[in-house]
């Protein structure tokens, strides 16, 4: 009997060759540890809430009042929210068409995009068109959205060049120069250039601020500033927010020809809408409150008090690494994530082999079922052969981080001993 279109022998070959380290054959174990009641630290993925981070209050204020409208006709809805959040909640309100439960335009609502486009402007001192912006599902949605603009079809190299800054999986910030270079490569090789800077808010050190590739090949002047084409990424998902699963984000255009936008918009209103609730969180993240503003003091505090928490955990994290037996790793500069390099003995390499294994992720494996601790293989983001990193999140909560770093050396500490030949491995 034939197969039947949904059996596995029928499938679309390219679903099955897709692989995801992030969520890959590491959290799946994880996910069945847990089930037999292990307490496991998901560190695989950055998503701050799920780690203990609270989310900010005056966001959350003005999405629930615009959730349920009727408490705005409440007498005391000023005893429970302040006035600004009122404020805010009634004008998004009047930027629908019939408030969260109905479709928006497919590249998200005017006046989000144009607040979207002033926050642009007053960040890299040039102007943004909210025509060129589109609002998606997270920011990832706004990636599969280009990526399948570019690509046309099998066997076509992806004719772009990716950053990732604050960069993930490494956490390090690229200067002006860094940027310049990059987009003059771009230039010479004819590629598009896809910004992903969903990580602009998440800095921990002072040297090297973040700045937009968009600011740098403006800064660069005519003919390169009109001529490469890039595609800025944000989302509500990082920064100091972290609103993952508010699924929030939107991309900019900068020199892509009106009728490449326009089949851009066509393919996006085949899925109608962004979510509408999502826009309003990216409204609010590009607008937060302002100086005088009711909630302005306990915004800021509420953020600084995240971003500074952050900055200590990516301290506690790197020196915790640099104090192990064959592990180095460089400071987190920015993003969420830390990239040690594991220097694996041969004797472990070979263990990994006989175990059917790739050495990182077999390290990993061990890593997860010794400490609860679930990471992922630096070989699931592609690496130089005979290298082997794993990447993790800074995210676990400040007064967690000693145990589980103590937890960590240990566990390296005895692998090391396990698997080093004493006679010719030395140790570091």
């Amino acid at each position: 009997m034939a197969p039947k279109a949904l059996d596995y022998e029928s499938l679309n070959e390219n679903m099955k060759k897709v692989q995801y380290a992030v969520r890959g054959e590491l959290y799946l174990r994880a996910s069945e540890l847990q089930k037999e009641g292990k307490k496991i630290i998901f560190t695989n993925v950055g998503n701050p809430h799920a780690l203990g981070q609270k989310p900010l209050t005056f966001p959350r204020q003005v999405v629930a009042l615009c959730q349920a409208p009727f408490l705005l006709d409440d007498p005391n809805v000023g005893l429970i929210f302040p006035a600004d959040a009122i404020a805010r909640a009634k004008h998004y309100l009047s930027l629908t068409s019939g408030g969260l439960g109905a479709y928006s335009d497919s590249r998200g609502i005017p006046g989000i995009r144009k607040e979207v486009a002033e926050f642009i402007g007053r960040r890299d001192g040039y102007p943004s068109d909210p025509e060129l912006i589109f609002l998606t599902d997270g920011a990832s949605k706004g990636v599969m959205q280009i990526l399948n603009t570019i690509i046309r079809g099998d066997g076509d190299g992806v004719r772009a060049m990716v950053i990732i800054n604050p960069g993930n999986p490494t956490g390090q910030c690229l200067s002006e120069a860094n940027l310049r270079e990059i987009l003059h490569f771009c230039y010479q090789e004819n590629l598009a250039l896809l910004g992903d800077e969903v990580y602009q808010q998440n800095i921990y050190q002072d040297e090297r601020p973040f700045i937009s590739a968009r600011k740098v090949l403006m800064d660069m002047g005519p003919p390169i500033s009109k001529e490469i084409q890039l595609v800025s990424f944000h989302t509500v998902s990082k920064g100091y927010w972290g609103e993952c699963g508010q699924r929030g984000g939107y991309f900019e255009m900068t020199n892509i020809p009106a009728q490449t936008v326009d089949e851009i918009y066509k393919v996006a209103s085949i899925s109608l809408s962004p979510n509408v609730p999502a826009q309003i969180f990216m409204g609010l993240m590009v607008n937060p409150p302002k100086p005088g503003d009711i909630s302005y003091e306990q915004f800021i505090r509420e953020s600084k008090g995240i971003l500074e928490s952050l900055r200590r955990r990516a301290r506690i994290m790197t020196d915790g690494f640099n104090s192990c037996r064959n592990v180095v790793c460089n400071f987190t500069e920015g993003a969420m994530y830390s990239f040690p390099q594991i220097r694996l003995p041969p004797k472990a390499i070979e263990a990994a082999k006989k175990a059917g294994k790739v050495p990182d992720v077999f390290y990993c494996l061990k890593l997860l079922e010794a400490t609860g601790i679930s990471t992922v293989p630096g070989s699931g983001f592609g690496q130089k052969e005979g290298v082997f990193h794993l990447r993790t999140t800074i995210l676990p909560s400040e007064e967690d981080m000693p145990a589980i770093m103590a937890s960590f050396k240990k566990f390296n500490d005895e692998f090391m001993e396990e698997h080093e030949d004493h006679r010719g491995y030395s140790r570091m």
